[in-house]
């Protein structure tokens, strides 16, 4: 087969979301977010509500991994492999979900743990920053000082990352290494010398890939993401980028005649799911 693709949602979300698999979980949690041994996550419970994955044909829709620490912090995985100008803005939407959605009504501040959402991307995003890996947090803008540190959202983006001595890998760069598809089974299995759950991945993805059904999707999923960058690629072509009101209807028609997702469509257009259910109405498709 071509290339596999680790960032594939559906994939990850078996590798890292699954609960047989939670020590591969924590130790890319406590990779990326630089634990020791003192204060090192243990244990972790996943919360899986409202984003169960796929439609049955494989279209594209949000998957993440949303889970619960042992210390009470929240944690939300998110993987992005198309280019998405609002990241930002995506996250911190789902950040606030997440942090509000800790209280049930009349419960106090106090109970609220601290929220940390981490965006995995296959493309650049932050195009003012050279290193692949990016925390923010709310800072005092003169002194710089934290207000609360409630607040964490780390992106990742691949595209950046380059290992820079294999003798010295951290956790954290032993699974971006892993994800970003540039290195080789063989220097793998080096990596994995350091970094043990490398070594169980690199076998959950063999075993993966010899099941005909979890390939079956897979590729599934695979052909989607394709679809999309061809849509993109052809809404481009045809100028509608502009705006020009006449074009985004016509791109809307076509999306809906191909049997495009609505929710891509709406993602091109940046019209809303409403109003493209009303051309779905009036043009009867």
């Amino acid at each position: 087969m071509e290339k596999f693709n680790r960032l594939n949602d559906l994939y990850f979300k078996k590798l890292l979301g699954d609960k047989k698999r939670k020590n591969l979980t924590l130790s890319f949690l406590n990779g990326i977010l630089n634990k020791d041994d003192e204060n090192y996550f243990t244990d972790i419970t996943f919360l899986d509500k409202d984003n169960e994955p796929l439609t049955l044909d494989g279209k594209l829709s949000k998957l993440d991994i949303r889970a619960d620490l042992n210390d009470g912090t929240q944690v939300d995985i998110e993987v992005q492999v198309c280019p998405f100008k609002l990241m930002a803005e995506r996250s911190l939407y789902y950040w606030s979900k997440m942090y509000s959605e800790q209280l049930e009504k009349g419960a106090e501040y106090k109970k609220l743990k601290k929220a940390i959402a981490i965006n995995l991307l296959a493309f650049d995003y932050l195009e003012d920053e050279q290193d692949w890996h990016n925390i923010y947090n709310l800072l005092n803008v003169k002194s710089h000082k934290k207000l609360t540190d409630h607040i964490e959202i780390h992106f990742l983006e691949l595209p950046k990352f380059t290992l820079k001595d294999m003798r010295k890998i951290r956790a954290s760069e032993a699974w971006i290494a892993y994800f970003s598809g540039k290195y080789s089974k063989k220097e793998l299995e080096e990596i994995a010398m350091k970094t043990p759950a490398i070594k169980e991945a690199v076998e959950f993805e063999d075993t993966f890939l010899q099941d005909k059904i979890e390939r079956r999707a897979y590729e599934q999923r695979e052909k989607a993401i394709r679809d999309y960058y061809s849509y993109m690629n052809s809404y481009k072509e045809e100028g509608i980028e502009e705006g020009i009101k006449e074009g985004i209807e016509k791109v809307v028609i076509n999306g809906l005649k191909e049997g495009i997702n609505i929710n891509i469509i709406s993602q091109i257009t940046k019209l809303s799911i409403k109003d493209i259910e009303k051309i779905k109405v009036k043009l009867n498709l």
